[in-house]
């Protein structure tokens, strides 16, 4: 599985940043129907917070669809329906936004980046 991280810098409450980074790796399918995630303490170890805050991400994201808890299973990735049409890029703009600022990037590094792509710039 791809690296998650929590940046302490950014204003977004820890269990959204770990949420959103699933999110966007099951979307991607980086993180494939039926794959474990890791366990609570696991992943709360690795990235240094409470369990609270990674066991809140897991039930936002069983709550959305993404992920299925289940004693002595764990907690899977759930097989999803892919979006369409304009739902489908509405998606793909919020994983690049996601994934940006993951990386750091700003909004304005977003816009410039969009804009590049486009090829506005």
């Amino acid at each position: 599985m791809t690296a998650l991280r929590v940046d302490a810098a950014d204003p977004t409450p820890p269990y959204e940043q770990i949420r959103r980074q699933l999110a966007l790796l099951i979307d991607t399918g980086e993180l494939g129907q039926g794959e474990r995630l890791p366990t609570v303490r696991q992943l709360a170890g690795d990235l240094q917070v409470a369990p609270g805050t990674v066991s809140r991400a897991f039930r936002e994201l069983e709550a959305a669809g993404y992920v299925e808890t289940r004693r002595a299973a764990g907690t899977r990735v759930k097989a999803r329906q892919r979006p369409s049409g304009a739902s489908e890029i509405d998606s793909l703009a919020k994983g690049f936004v996601a994934r940006a600022r993951t990386l750091g990037a700003d909004s304005d590094d977003v816009r410039a980046s969009l804009e590049k792509a486009l090829g506005r710039s």
